[in-house]
């Protein structure tokens, strides 16, 4: 008689994950339910991968193994298993076991873990994937170690155990490797799993961008329509590979579309298909799918609409054609997506509604609106830039910006990425890669629905709480450079494509414009850049004349960049002369040339031809590409892009897209340089202070600070204060702690806030200043008159007892009876400037810390810097520098600076009271009074609550969108 399992099914557990090759697998518990598939599993596995499961010959499982198997309690036993279309992949499973190996319960915290992995799936890094799942689940059932038998000739479940980054013992006993791994997290094992996760995700998208043969589903036997479109573009892009026409209406003796092999279903080819773009209609799209899927497709680019973007009907639909997909291991772009452009040599593909595939170029560019993706594209076509890929992803259901953040990291042929973004589904995962891939090459973004206070039509996204400009303040501390408009985007990507960094701020000015020269001296103040003085050529200036005038400044070095002005000459009879701008770009060009170290830019007016001809016109300088990834500050001159070294893993990084096709790149490798033009005096200096600004990024990062370590600070017993105080409850809302709750916790941490005393009478206030000492300060807590000195509510240096009474006293007169205003009494602080701390945990962007004065400065005018927690020695130095009040801190109008390190060291001890306790959801030190020397905390509150879920951390898992 067969048993229920002991505890209900946990869901939470169930998982999509990218395996090594870019496929993607199911992974879920193990039911009852499940013998069937267990049997058919089973038999598919090869008699020795059988040996090394069960140390001995055991062809079939007889009915009290797949009992034994299939029967779970999901706590001291438990089994997972990996599905591809349903059926099972592979297995693993733990049996919780005592200090003499045997079965147990809790408290034991040991458990012994064995795989089994079908022949035909190993080497796609299954079993590596179910270990961290495994440890996962054992580490919420409160097991610390696995322990693991392995024959010593089964090297790749060695191997697996080997490289996992845990704490692990090995010994050799009765012929067989004893394998012990201690499950606690490690900085290696993190390592080693976020390594794994780059590689597979890259490899995920590179079978979307490289696809050896497409397939159009959907596509229509009369001219016109979606599918019959991306066809055409297909075919007059040169794509490189087999390309099928799909359409089920077919007659039967019609064989081609457009000289195109033409079928009536995918099954009907007869070859591989490695990707699917998919236009039909949405009620259609499940056939073509399970068609795509079950007939060995590995990706989909769904152009259908109608899904999420059509409302709750339509959610669930594109849901579902996820769930469908991943089952038999593919990815998505889409639904509602424009489509996806790769120009590599070796590939040529343009699977897209656009009807000219842009150049050849070092741009990779991602977007999640079909309309912006055209109208970039537009623009960038105009201004003669090229990309190495786009992507529109419309719904992003499925494969995201974070997808291409890890291709693109990686891939020989981007030295800039550019992303229109709607929505972060995660955004903390998304601060984490762009942080990574910034630190080898640009990441430009721009943010639509910024202010619309809810997700964009398609989207399922955490909602933030905090204000827009602090997220793009958090973007930025990523390396992130954040604009505001498409323009800019482009604007920026020019730059940073065609020119090297700037080694710095200094901006020399040249042409032959006084006007535009001072407009653009002005815009360089405006943007916190230093500009020369303009010099002006005079309109009589010629093409040589500037050629020797920008050799010149670019020689000069006191100068980092130089920016050009230039009008049109205008003739003797006040007709502007022809060909002016073609000669004046190869006069530019030749005087870049002879000085590639620095950045330039040229400002026009109405200069017929020369916007033209820059983008025409380019030069290679040969640059070259740093050895490691550890974010070197670039020299001047270095390009915006270097290409990194493999990833941070122990193994080496997965073959890109493009040198899949072609040999390594040598050490020095040609840079195509192209001067950018821009209309606009404003928009060219904009886009030159994002490359300053990010060049100076890039030189911290290379020194990117620590987290210090206080020997005063009591972890273990703040978790155990933590616990008690929150009592088991699993309230999701958080709870404000009293206020000696508060301190005690603040003070294991080495934050003393300093006591207050409650005064209900004025003798109750005269003997609580005795036992502190006078002076003292007399306060109301009520919540509309906290913290508001300038109200009167707060009375300072109060000396005598006299002074006290009188000043208590005047409260109450003023502001009421003594129950409603909860007067205190605390000792006075040093005087100086007072500030804010503050952290708290956003369901968006995760634990953040920020930093103020106090008052109407960061209340009023919203001068406030944030940094993500954990914070750096450096972050804390940035952050309290950020504020446009920071002078008031550092001796403004001879006042004395204040002990800015010991506020520097608050700052990280909050941090790390966050980041080692999730449970702490916000914490308030207000007012924080930063004297000469020392600083006094006088207010503090604190909220607790069950810790939040962290997507960013634990097993590698698929988002569900």
């Amino acid at each position: 008689m067969q048993t229920q399992p002991d505890h209900a099914y946990p869901d939470h557990w169930e998982a999509d994950v990218v395996l090594r090759d870019g496929g993607t697998a199911h992974i879920r518990p193990i039911t009852t339910e499940d013998a069937e598939r267990l049997v058919s599993f089973y038999e598919q596995v090869s008699d020795e991968s059988k040996y090394y499961r069960f140390f001995a010959p055991y062809p079939r499982l007889s009915a009290k193994d797949v009992h034994h198997f299939t029967h779970h309690d999901y706590v001291d036993r438990v089994g997972l298993a990996v599905t591809v279309g349903g059926e099972f992949i592979a297995t693993v499973r733990y049996d919780r076991i005592n200090a003499e190996g045997r079965p147990a319960s809790a408290p034991a915290d040991e458990a012994e873990v064995a795989f089994l992995v079908q022949d035909a799936h190993q080497g796609r890094g299954v079993a590596s994937t179910l270990l961290e799942h495994i440890a996962a689940v054992a580490r919420e059932r409160g097991i610390r170690r696995f322990a693991a038998e392995v024959l010593p000739a089964n090297n790749k479940m060695i191997k697996v155990f080997r490289d996992a980054g845990y704490t692990q013992r090995r010994s050799f006993e009765d012929g067989s490797v004893h394998l012990t791994l201690d499950l606690e997290p490690t900085a290696e094992s993190l390592a080693v799993q976020r390594g794994r996760e780059q590689r597979a995700e890259a490899r995920s998208v590179q079978r979307l961008l490289a696809p050896g043969s497409v397939a159009v589903v959907g596509a229509g036997r009369a001219p016109g329509g979606v599918g019959r479109t991306v066809l055409r573009n297909l075919l007059e892009a040169g794509y490189a590979g087999r390309t099928y026409a799909v359409n089920r209406a077919l007659s039967e003796d019609q064989r081609e579309i457009d000289g195109v092999p033409a079928f009536r279903s995918v099954g009907e080819i007869g070859e591989p298909v490695d990707l699917a773009v998919v236009a039909v209609p949405a009620e259609r799209v499940p056939e073509a799918v399970a068609d795509c899927g079950e007939h060995g497709v590995q990706g989909l680019v769904v152009l259908t609409a109608g899904y999420a973007e059509s409302g709750a009907e339509g959610r669930e639909r594109q849901f579902e054609l996820v769930r469908q997909a991943r089952s038999y291991g593919m990815r998505i772009i889409g639904p509602n997506s424009f489509g996806i452009i790769s120009t590599a040599e070796a590939v040529r593909l343009n699977a897209s509604l656009a009807p000219e595939s842009p150049a050849p170029g070092r741009i990779g560019l991602f977007t999640q609106s079909g309309a912006i993706g055209i109208a970039l594209l537009a623009g960038l076509h105009r201004r003669g830039a090229g990309l190495s890929s786009f992507i529109s992803s419309g719904n992003r259901a499925d494969v995201s910006g974070n997808d291409f953040l890890q291709y693109w990291y990686e891939d020989p042929d981007t030295d800039v990425v550019l992303l229109y973004l709607e929505s972060i589904g995660n955004p903390r995962k998304f601060t984490r890669l762009a942080r990574r891939t910034a630190a080898v090459k640009p990441v430009v973004v721009v943010k639509g629905a910024r202010h619309s206070g809810s997700e964009p039509p398609g989207h399922a996204v955490p909602v933030t709480r905090i204000p827009d400009a602090t997220v793009g303040a958090l973007l930025r501390q990523a390396g992130v450079i954040r604009v505001d408009t498409v323009t800019e985007l482009v604007d920026a990507g020019l730059l940073l494509a065609g020119q090297p960094l700037p080694a710095g701020p200094r901006v020399a000015i040249l042409g032959n414009s006084e006007s535009l020269g001072l407009l653009t001296y002005d815009a360089c103040l405006t943007e916190g850049l230093r500009p020369q003085p303009p010099l002006d050529l005079t309109t009589a200036a010629t093409p040589a004349d500037f050629r020797a005038a920008l050799a010149e400044a670019l020689k000069d070095d006191a100068c980092d960049a130089v920016v050009v002005t230039a009008i049109p000459w205008v003739g003797e009879n006040g007709v502007t002369e022809s060909g002016d701008g073609e000669v004046l770009a190869a006069a530019l060009r030749e005087a870049s040339d002879a000085s590639p170290a620095k950045p330039v830019a040229v400002v026009h007016v109405e200069m017929g031809g020369l916007a033209e001809a820059l983008a025409a016109a380019s030069s290679t300088r040969t640059t070259q590409a740093p050895a490691t990834t550890t974010a070197p500050a670039p020299p001047a001159g270095a390009p915006a892009r270097s290409a990194p070294a493999s990833p941070p893993a122990p193994t080496a990084p997965p073959v890109s897209a493009a040198a899949r096709y072609r040999a390594p790149a040598p050490a020095a490798a040609p840079h195509d340089y192209r001067i950018p033009a821009y209309p606009a005096a404003e928009r060219a200096v904009r886009a030159l202070s994002e490359a300053v600004k990010y060049a100076q990024w890039r030189r911290n990062a290379a020194d990117p600070g620590k987290v210090p370590e206080y020997e005063d600070i009591d972890e273990p017993g703040a978790a155990r204060r933590i616990e008690a105080l929150l009592g088991g409850h699993d309230d999701p809302r958080a709870r404000t702690l009293a206020p000696d709750d508060a301190r005690a916790l603040l003070g294991r941490y080495g934050i003393d806030v300093r006591p207050t005393l409650p005064a209900p009478g004025p003798d109750a206030a005269v003997h609580a200043a005795g036992e502190l000492g006078y002076p003292v300060a007399l306060k109301t807590t009520a919540p509309h008159l906290r913290h508001r000195a300038d109200l009167g509510g707060v009375r300072l240096d109060l000396a005598t007892e006299d002074q006290l009474r009188q000043a208590y006293r005047e409260l109450t007169e003023t502001f009421g009876k003594p129950e409603e205003l909860q007067p205190v009494v605390q000792a006075m602080a040093p005087r100086g400037v007072d500030t804010v701390v503050r952290a708290a945990i956003d369901p968006a962007v995760g634990a953040v810390l920020s930093f103020g004065l106090a008052g109407a400065a960061s209340e009023l005018l919203g001068d406030t810097a944030h940094r993500l927690v954990p914070a750096t020695d450096r972050d804390a130095a940035e952050l309290i520098r950020a504020i446009r009040t920071a002078p008031l801190l550092f001796g403004w109008r001879g006042s004395a600076p204040v002990d800015t390190p010991a506020l520097e060291e608050l700052l990280l001890r909050v941090s790390r009271l966050v980041d080692d306790h999730p449970e702490v959801v916000g914490i308030s030190l207000e007012p924080v009074v930063v004297a000469q020397r020392g600083l006094s905390v006088l207010d503090a509150s604190v909220r607790l609550a069950p810790p939040p879920a962290r997507t960013d951390l634990g097993p590698r898992r698929l988002p569900s969108y």
